[in-house]
Formats: structure tokens, C-alpha cells, sequence
């Protein structure tokens, strides 16, 4: 069963790159964990839990500790649209300055988030035709990030897994 969802992911991956971005730029990476890289994955989502006192990651991250893959998918570069918008809080494309936060830098471009968005819609939406248990973790992407697992300004994991009941529903809440 394991080849299969690492397959499901690779094919999730697929989704993620094909879905429209704005501008038709691609600002969108994509990796897939598996293997030994998810049990580290999990013990990061742990251990930065209880050392910030954020609650849920250990939950989330047993549950990437019995998945067969995660799927990350990052926003890999805050090109600016250029619409002048306001939606990322400056009055201009050209005053949103990037600076670290605690876990992502912003502000981001609010047209890439929505590229990101689609993205990961488009592969959990892929696992699900696939018949594959998924769900959208944006504390996987934390730690993964942290972990440099990827680079991207903004991570988010989709784990895959297929039990006779998703493991990823009905889980208990720190």
C-alpha cells in the first residue's frame, strides 16, 4: 500500500504544479516525504509544540507518523502581482517589505496565497478522487520549514494515508 500513496502524492504533487497561479507565473514548490524524513517530520511537529506551548502539533504529528507520505507544497517567492491592492496591508506592491515573523515572513502578496490555496486544493482534491485520507496541515508546514525540508516563504503538509478509518477525522483535541 505504500507505493501506492507515495504514488497518490507524486500525483498530488502533479495537481499542485498544473493548478492556475496569477499572472501564470509559478511560484509554487512541491516535495514529497516519506520513509525515515517523516518520522523526523513528526518528532519537529512534537518538539516545536512543546517548546512554544502551541497546542495540536503533537496530535498532528502523530498523525504524519502513521502516514505513508506527506505532500508539501510551498510558496517559493513573494513576486509581487502589482495590483496595488492593499490585501497584504500596505497601500502599495512597492511598500510591502518582507520581514521574519515567528514562524513565516509577511507580509505576503495575497494573490500568492490564493495561488498556494489553489495549489493545495488541487492535490487534496487529487487524494481524494484517488480514494486516498489526506488533510491540510498548515503545522506540518511549520515544521517543516523550520526544518528546511523544503524552502518556501509559506509550507503547508498534506498528509495520505489509507486505513479503514481516516486518521486524520475524530482525533482528539489538546
Amino acid at each position: 500500500m505504500n507505493d501506492i500513496l507515495v504514488t497518490v502524492a507524486n500525483l498530488m504533487a502533479l495537481a499542485a504544479r498544473t493548478a492556475p497561479k496569477a499572472h501564470g507565473h509559478d511560484c509554487i514548490e512541491t516535495k514529497v516525504i516519506t520513509g525515515e524524513q517523516l518520522g523526523l517530520l513528526a518528532d519537529e511537529m512534537v518538539r516545536y509544540g512543546k517548546e512554544t506551548g502551541k497546542i495540536n502539533f503533537d496530535r498532528d504529528g502523530e498523525n504524519v507518523r502513521r502516514s505513508d507520505a506527506v505532500l508539501l507544497i510551498a510558496l517559493k517567492e513573494n513576486k509581487k502581482v502589482g495590483l496595488n491592492c492593499g490585501a497584504c496591508g500596505q497601500d502599495s506592491c512597492s511598500e510591502a517589505d518582507e520581514r521574519e515573523g515567528r514562524e513565516f515572513p509577511g507580509p505576503l502578496c495575497a494573490w500568492r496565497i490564493i495561488d498556494l490555496g489553489i495549489a493545495v486544493g488541487s492535490a487534496a482534491k487529487t487524494a481524494s478522487i484517488l480514494n486516498a485520507d489526506n488533510r491540510v496541515f498548515y503545522r506540518a508546514g511549520v515544521a517543516a520549514r523550520k526544518m528546511g525540508l523544503i524552502d518556501g516563504l509559506l509550507v503547508i503538509g498534506i498528509p495520505v494515508s489509507a486505513f479503514s478509518k481516516n486518521i486524520y477525522y475524530d482525533r482528539p483535541t489538546s
